[in-house]
């Protein structure tokens, strides 16, 4: 078997701030420490259901925060940004068994995070027919796309709780919740060993019962914090500004919906 595991840091065990999550801040080193354990435990369980080969994605900022020694030999890495619209699902394609995504995190605007954020601080909120999109179904969509099962995702709760209602058949981790500015987080130990045994289980699954559902059509739109954002991307081919912040894009294509995304977020 053969997976792919895209990885990002908002949701990782523990984290309540900004200056977590930052290269440049003092406190990031622990939360980079525990990100690249959670994506170890998920590749570890994912190995002792018999998979095979393994490329993780480096899906946060710099997308160069994992550290590769912690990772299993069976594993590649994806570090820096390959600069199309695949983002922070590059690499994968329709050889994969299954995608996994670790540290993943609520939507713009969400209250399950203090963190809650849609690919930037700029995007008040983004829409695929006519549903709040976070970043996950971005990458869900790519993945179903592909014909990818997506068979585990971990994070804080609310990201979890939205992901069980498209996809009940799959396994879910929730390692925080949000309050308000602040979150409750289980702990990093635990947090690391739940992660391990649902990855594990989560490779034994049918793919069938992991499977994101994929439209016919996707009429997406985003809504900036600010305007000037939505005067540029109204200029996208195909797109049309329908208010003071908001841009709409219809299409038949994911990829089509990726492309004004790569080009308008």
């Amino acid at each position: 078997m053969k997976l792919y595991l895209s990885a990002d840091i908002e949701g990782t065990c523990g984290i309540a701030a900004w200056d977590e999550t930052e290269k440049s801040k003092p406190e990031y080193a622990h939360f980079a420490n525990q990100m690249s354990r959670e994506v170890a435990a998920a590749c570890e369980g994912a190995n002792a259901a018999g998979t095979e080969s393994i490329l993780v994605r480096d899906a946060h900022d710099s997308a160069r925060n994992i550290l590769p020694g912690m990772l299993p030999e069976n594993a590649c890495i994806f570090r820096g940004w390959g600069r199309e619209p695949y983002a922070m699902m590059s690499g994968l394609d329709d050889s994969f068994d299954g995608a996994m995504f670790t540290g993943y995190h609520s939507g713009a605007g969400w209250a399950s995070s203090p963190l809650s954020h849609t690919m930037n601080l700029n995007i008040h909120g983004v829409w695929v027919n006519g549903e709040p999109c976070p970043e996950l179904m971005m990458n869900c969509l790519t993945a179903a796309m592909l014909g990818v099962p997506t068979r585990l995702v971990t994070g804080d709760e609310g990201i979890c709780s939205w992901f069980e209602r498209y996809v009940p058949g799959a396994m879910t981790v929730p390692v925080s919740r949000g309050v308000g500015n602040g979150s409750i987080s289980i702990h990093p130990d635990k947090a690391v060993r739940l992660i391990r045994d649902a990855a594990e289980q989560a490779m034994k699954l049918p793919k069938e019962s992991c499977m994101f559902p994929l439209p016919e059509h996707f009429t997406v739109e985003v809504s900036y914090v600010r305007h000037e954002s939505a005067r540029r991307a109204g200029w996208y081919p195909g797109a049309e500004q329908t208010d003071d912040r908001t841009v709409r894009f219809s299409c038949d294509a994911w990829m089509d919906a990726l492309t004004f995304f790569h080009f308008c977020l």
